[in-house]
């Protein structure tokens, strides 16, 4: 098992790095996808001085399942994955998040899920209490997080039927065709698909055991004509089905 990961998907222990905001606010390149959107530059000039810019490594926890919610969090760079854990210590991949992301909304004063840094991250952290101030007087920066909230929430709705009503095969390919559609808003749509996530974390994702994944994909590699998915798709397709499940 690589280095980092524990058995049993406990909590890993995050290295984190922070450092005061280099850039402003309005230089932001996920500025059009995320909240920020909403602000002018008067009130970007003032939210510049709430937020800390900080990096993960990778593997590294984000925020963790029932710890009490401190922060939120605009994903700057890299992909999170968004997890909850069972009490047997069972794993369900709820989301992955991408830049643009905001992160932290939760129902109660405690984190619904927990949040790990696929590969390295950066974010933009937030005080709950000092943003919360910021946002109460700004209903067009409430409209915008709102927005996002529902999006999310079809999101998981989509999500709900995949898992209750798809086939192993039909999963992956929603997925695929899914994660392409997120890229794409990120203007980073190619004729590759970058995957940086791992079989496990799919599977964890999708519903799936590991090795019902693994076939899953060896069907798309094999069985699928050749208009679709693209030939690139394909042989992505095939290295997941061979490469090491605990990647």
């Amino acid at each position: 098992m690589r280095s980092g990961i524990v058995l049993g998907w406990r909590m890993k222990i995050p290295f984190a790095a922070s450092e005061p905001n280099q850039q402003h606010c309005d230089d932001c390149a996920v500025r059009p996808l995320g909240i920020c959107a909403a602000l002018d530059r008067g009130e970007l000039r003032e939210l510049d001085h709430l937020g800390r810019h900080v990096h993960f490594t990778p593997h590294a926890t984000v925020f963790a399942q029932e710890e009490l919610t401190t922060s939120f969090y605009t994903l700057l760079e890299g992909v999170m994955r968004l997890y909850k854990l069972l009490p047997d210590g069972r794993r369900q991949i709820v989301g992955f998040a991408l830049p643009g992301d905001f992160l932290g909304v939760a129902t109660s004063a405690r984190n619904n899920f927990s949040a790990d840094a696929v590969g390295p991250v950066a974010v933009c952290r937030f005080s709950r209490t000092s943003f919360m101030r910021f946002v109460a007087d700004k209903p067009h920066l409430l409209r915008r997080i709102n927005e996002l909230v529902i999006r999310e929430l079809g999101q998981a709705q989509d999500h709900m039927v995949l898992l209750g009503r798809r086939s192993a095969e039909e999963k992956v390919a929603s997925f695929l065709v899914g994660w392409r559609v997120r890229l794409a808003r990120l203007g980073d749509a190619t004729n590759t698909l970058p995957l940086p996530m791992g079989r496990q974390d799919i599977a964890d994702f999708l519903g799936l055991t590991i090795e019902t994944c693994r076939e899953a994909f060896v069907w798309w590699t094999w069985n699928v004509s050749r208009s679709w998915p693209p030939p690139s798709w394909r042989a992505q397709a095939k290295t997941l089905s061979t490469f090491d499940p605990y990647q």
